[in-house]
């Protein structure tokens, strides 16, 4: 026998609808199933079945990956009690299946990935996948020549048992750089700059893997990513 499924549950998986709100939309007529109304939410269903809301076919929605240009003040979280989340600036139909792969600070502004593809996920952020990072920070103080060796090197941070993996770090100004790393410890570039006697006092994550932020999207916006984007996470 075919695996069935409740009518309730097969909606709520394909829409932001609860269970309760399917419950009311089939009472009211609302749900068909191969062309057929059904006003129980409890009916089973086949995963073969041909399910409508509002005369609209619903379908399981394949793999999403979204790029967002994240603004200040949004933590990366799928919930959060006290700040806005990333998810919050997502308008897409089942939004809580997403998940962030790779997370920014509050206080940290730029490229965040967003799926509901767990093995991308994992490659992305995996240190073992080598998917660098790249960042621009504006710091407290002018950065000294030889910091691009002590980059190079790897830090020694506070309360860490062993150095930073090898970081590429550009200065572009006096107290602006660009940094590359490919691991993601716990407020990685700022405690490395902070193991220098230097304060970061603005953070964006410019690229992930091969993946730019684009310069043509909005703080606070997203859009999915290119077929080629998506390829370029191996």
């Amino acid at each position: 026998m075919a695996n069935l499924i409740r009518l309730d549950k097969a909606v709520s998986q394909v829409t932001d609808l609860s269970r309760s709100d399917v419950k009311r939309a089939a009472w009211a007529g609302r749900i068909t199933v191969n062309g057929e109304v059904v006003s129980s939410a409890s009916t089973k269903i086949q995963a073969s079945d041909v399910l409508c809301l509002d005369d609209e076919p619903l379908h399981e929605p394949g793999p999403r990956y979204i790029m967002l240009n994240k603004p200040l003040g949004y933590v990366s979280a799928t919930k959060d009690g006290e700040h806005p989340t990333v998810l919050d600036l997502i308008d897409e139909p089942n939004k809580s299946k997403l998940h962030i792969a790779g997370r920014l600070d509050i206080d940290t502004t730029g490229l965040v990935l967003l799926t509901d593809d767990g093995q991308w996920s994992h490659k992305v952020t995996s240190p073992n996948h080598h998917c660098e990072k790249t960042y621009y920070a504006l710091l407290a103080e002018k950065i000294e020549e030889d910091a691009v060796a002590k980059f190079a090197k790897g830090i020694w941070l506070n309360n860490e048992k062993k150095r930073t993996k090898p970081a590429k770090l550009e200065i572009l100004f006096a107290n602006e750089v660009r940094i590359t790393i490919g691991e993601g410890r716990y407020h990685q570039v700022k405690r490395m700059f902070a193991a220098l006697g230097n304060q970061v006092l603005e953070l964006h994550r410019e690229k992930i893997g091969d993946i730019f932020l684009d310069d043509a999207l909005p703080e606070g916006e997203y859009r999915l990513l290119t077929p080629e984007e998506i390829a370029s996470v191996q």
